[in-house]
């Protein structure tokens, strides 16, 4: 049987076993992906876009984090799960920091957190750290500052632009985070930010050499008809799985077909 995942033991994987990330946030997607080897079960801010059908993770509260994540917990995973603290949770302070990481696993049941940004985040992560909650980073493409890089766009393309994010990994893990999700970046920065560091980096659209890879779950089921990043590989099609086993209950409500009589209470 899975034994429960803790920090250290993605601590303990670096250099010796590749991490695996999924995303979840309900329930009954938790418990098909905990059933699975994976390794953490992220309830990223993505929900706003995946489960909330917004354009971005702008859109997404606390509140609303706090409930998805509660959603999973429910469960009780052996993965680790990390919460992803949404835009505006963290940003405007340090004591605002602290007390919504703090409800991710006083309320919610998370075991860690994820936050955006590097050297400017720096103090929020150093007093969520000090309360004894466990970090992760995430550099590259951070998703919340969209409007500010203009759009979804590759990041640490050109020398300057690699040392800065080597330098951001570097940062943040003197300030405490156990793992950086890099997203969005050339494969060989990537590498270079990966060997740099102590801790595990964990890739999206980041080639083969970070420590780990995450995915959205429903990318790679194939849930989303239309898109499909290029860093997304579909291990499934179940957009055309599931609609045509609702094509199939209409036709079969509209032709009598069901309820058949296995279908039926006796009297």
């Amino acid at each position: 049987m899975k034994k429960p995942i803790t920090v250290l033991d993605i601590l303990g994987k670096k250099g010796k076993q590749p991490i695996v990330m999924v995303t979840s946030y309900d329930s009954t997607m938790t418990r098909i992906i905990d059933e699975a080897d994976v390794d953490i079960i992220l309830v990223g801010d993505s929900a706003g876009m995946v489960m909330a059908g917004l354009d971005s993770t702008l859109g997404i509260t606390m509140d609303q984090m706090v409930y998805h994540t509660l959603c999973v917990t429910r469960v009780k995973p052996k993965s680790l799960v990390i919460a992803d603290m949404p835009f505006l949770s963290y940003q405007t302070s340090v004591p605002d920091a602290v007390r919504n990481a703090g409800r991710f696993l006083q309320e919610a049941g998370a075991q860690a957190v994820k936050l955006e940004g590097g050297q400017r985040v720096i103090e929020q992560v150093k007093a969520i750290v000090r309360a004894d909650i466990p970090v992760m980073g995430h550099l590259g493409l951070t998703p919340q500052s969209i409007h500010a890089f203009g759009g979804f766009k590759v990041q640490g393309r050109g020398e300057e632009a690699a040392r800065l994010l080597k330098e951001n990994a570097l940062l943040l893990q003197d300030a405490g985070v156990f793992s950086i999700v890099l997203e969005c970046v050339p494969s060989l920065v990537a590498k270079d930010v990966t060997e740099a560091l102590d801790i595990p980096t964990i890739g999206i659209g980041a080639g083969p050499h970070c420590d780990g890879q995450v995915l959205v779950a429903q990318d790679l089921l194939g849930m989303m008809k239309e898109f499909k990043p290029k860093f997304v590989k579909r291990y499934a099609n179940l957009f055309e799985t599931i609609k045509g086993a609702v094509d199939t209950y209409a036709q079969e409500v509209r032709s009598g077909a069901f309820p058949d009589d296995e279908h039926c209470f006796k009297s």
